[in-house]
């Protein structure tokens, strides 16, 4: 019945999604005329001549390009409770995550601002909902595994991870339907949480499950053990949607559909601390679509031109297809020139779509290849195709200092399910999947600068193991799948989790 109800209400967001694929330009001109007219009453307004009249030109010179360390000026005093910092008021939440520079970072929620997480999710959501009967989805239980919705005070902002966050924020109606209950969800440990969860969860009718597909994985994993049933679908035979974003789903796809026991609908999501950035509106369509109308005016650098002093700053109408961007964001949280750190690409340009290529600073370039996660990602799962191998999760780095005699290459660690009958071929075809891609390695590996890469196959949960020395089991913690250091493999190497 409530399927039913929620129809024409996810009919309308479906009309509000085909409002952001028509008019994209339109959306961003708006936000920006919007974003510079309140921020001109900021101290950060002030401080770099912010005012209502403001085109993008002298925008985009006085407004400077900044991480979190080196916004840290205004982060401080947000977190320190002062108001009219970069946006009106106090923001309404702090959403506090970890970075690799500067340590504890708090990312400003504001009330205009949770708009933007709220209400893009409620789309992304509604849009799936809208087509034929996926409305049916809401007569059953819906499951999100996330961090824990605990908050703390931090001058007065409730703090916590975004995660949990959104978990006060999800609309009554819904509330009836959410899994797992609010004190379960609480529990700060992953091994307990997880128990706990699988308890209260064997028994429902379980719809929609949302999560980062390795947390994902092991939670299908250990209710088969506690079951003893063969697959998902004999636990949750109704089980119909798995809302997914952080990491890339592919290399998780064919180990999770085995578990579940066949294909069921994926809808990728691609949220942020800093702001909702996109999400996918259609299930057949490569890539997801920008979230043009939701408080947030993009620009985007290219990437091999991010470490230069005044790089280029690009407005949407002006990216190019193929081409790897690092996603610059201004919005109604009070982030101005803000870099997040990720690279995207665009896949289509009518709308306007996406994907997930990178992190900035999760790259090999050791040796001047300047190879990305999109890159290792795609080499790995076009080698995958057509073997009766799976990965559960690996990452790469650079070995710079072989044995004597030996020439440099890169180090993949992979902790396979089902691990392949043949490694040697694997870790060729792995490497000449990559050649193709990245002409940068390609000259190095036909240079002989490099061999090609090695292959070092994982004991069993060695991930696991890695993120539990860490203390960061669990939750939205994910696993860097590429480094331009040796500092995971040292890890790996320390907890013994390398087969010999």
């Amino acid at each position: 019945m409530k399927g039913k109800l929620i129809y024409p209400f996810a009919k309308y967001h479906q009309y509000l999604v085909t409002k952001i694929r028509r008019s994209p330009i339109k959306n961003q001109k708006q936000t920006f005329k919007m974003l510079v007219e309140q921020g001109s009453n900021t101290i950060f307004g002030r401080d770099h001549g912010l005012h209502v009249d403001m085109d993008y030109q002298e925008y985009s010179q006085q407004i400077p390009i900044v991480d979190y360390e080196r916004g840290r000026k205004y982060f401080d005093q947000i977190r320190d409770g002062r108001q009219n910092v970069s946006w009106k008021g106090k923001p309404k939440y702090l959403a506090k995550t970890s970075g690799t520079t500067s340590g504890i970072k708090y990312i400003p929620i504001t009330h205009d601002s949770l708009s933007n997480h709220v209400t893009s999710a409620r789309l992304a959501l509604m849009n799936y909902a809208s087509h034929g009967s996926k409305c049916k989805l809401f007569d059953g239980k819906v499951m999100f595994l996330s961090g824990s919705p605990t908050l703390s005070i931090t001058s007065g902002v409730h703090t916590g991870r975004l995660s949990g966050i959104v978990n006060h924020e999800i609309p009554n109606w819904l509330n009836g339907n959410q899994l797992p209950t609010f004190n379960t969800n609480c529990i700060e440990e992953w091994e307990d949480k997880l128990t706990q969860i699988i308890q209260e969860t064997h028994t429902a009718d379980l719809r929609l499950i949302s999560g980062i597909p390795p947390w994902v994985q092991m939670y299908f994993e250990q209710l088969l053990e506690f079951t003893g049933k063969s697959t998902i679908k004999e636990v949750f035979p109704n089980l119909q949607l798995f809302v997914h974003g952080g990491v890339n789903y592919e290399p998780y796809r064919s180990s999770i559909e085995s578990l579940i026991g066949e294909r069921i609908d994926s809808l990728e999501t691609y949220p942020a601390s800093e702001g909702f950035i996109a999400f996918q509106d259609r299930l057949n369509n490569e890539g997801l679509l920008l979230n043009t109308n939701s408080g947030i005016f993009f620009e985007f650098i290219r990437l091999q031109d991010i470490y230069q002093d005044q790089p280029r700053r690009i407005r949407l109408q002006d990216v190019e297809l193929d081409t790897d961007y690092v996603i610059i964001i201004n919005s109604n949280a009070g982030l101005w020139g803000y870099n997040i750190g990720d690279t995207v690409r665009f896949v289509n340009l009518n709308p306007y779509r996406i994907v997930v290529s990178g992190r900035v600073k999760h790259f090999i370039s050791a040796f001047g290849e300047h190879v990305i996660g999109k890159e290792v990602e795609t080499a790995l799962n076009q080698a995958l195709l057509n073997r009766e191998t799976s990965v559960r999760e690996f990452t790469v780095a650079p070995q710079v200092t072989p044995t004597e005699g030996e020439k440099p290459y890169h180090e993949w660690f992979i902790e396979f399910d089902r691990a392949p009958t043949d490694l040697e071929c694997l870790s060729k075809e792995i490497d000449s999947n990559l050649r193709r891609q990245n002409i940068y390695y390609n000259d190095l590996i036909t240079g002989a600068i490099l061999r090609p890469l090695i292959v070092r196959p994982l004991k069993s949960d060695a991930f696991r193991i890695l993120m539990k020395s860490r203390g960061k089991l669990g939750g939205q913690n994910k696993v860097p799948r590429l480094s331009n250091d040796r500092k995971i493999a040292f890890e790996l190497e320390a907890l013994q989790l390398i087969m010999s």
